[in-house]
């Protein structure tokens, strides 16, 4: 796996996101990468992220789904630009759609495995299908739909 995360690459004024900004250290601090032409990225879950004794809290889930999908987003765009994912401008994301779908009940303890596919590349949105695994097990399967971060949400500031 290569050393530096798609998040590794955000500007510091847009890592502040608490599941994948690196500038948060109360975050999850979710790491993604290419696999060929899918992303991936795994994530442990802590004994408080549960739900029932021995589960994985949903939130949790739809969280990893939205920052997998968010950095898979940035990381599609600029490979459909051909261009560096820390090239300027900027290519962050935010969320305009978030589906989760839940199969199974996910074990707490194991890591958790995400897969990312872009389904689709147009102007400025990015749409992600996403499955969640334990131990080689789709719990969960989501959609994200990406929209580039309009310039006037970056505070330069922060």
């Amino acid at each position: 796996m290569p050393t530096k995360a798609f998040q590794d690459h955000y500007p510091d004024d847009s890592a502040h996101c608490y599941g994948c900004g690196y500038l948060n250290p109360h975050g999850h601090q979710l790491k993604s990468y290419w696999d060929g032409d899918e992303t991936i990225a795994e994530y442990t879950p802590k004994s408080y992220h549960t739900a029932f004794p021995g589960y994985v809290y949903g939130g949790l889930i739809a969280s990893l789904i939205d920052c997998h999908g968010t950095g898979s987003a940035a990381a599609a765009m600029a490979r459909a630009q051909n261009r560096a994912i820390d090239s300027d401008p900027p290519l962050r994301f935010v969320t305009a759609a978030l589906k989760v779908d839940y199969l199974r009940p996910t074990p707490l303890g194991p890591p958790l495995k995400l897969r990312g596919t872009i389904a689709e590349v147009k102007g400025r949105k990015v749409v992600v299908q996403i499955t969640l695994s334990a131990n080689d097990e789709v719990c969960a399967k989501g959609e994200v739909v990406a929209i580039l971060v309009p310039d006037k949400m970056v505070q330069p500031d922060l």
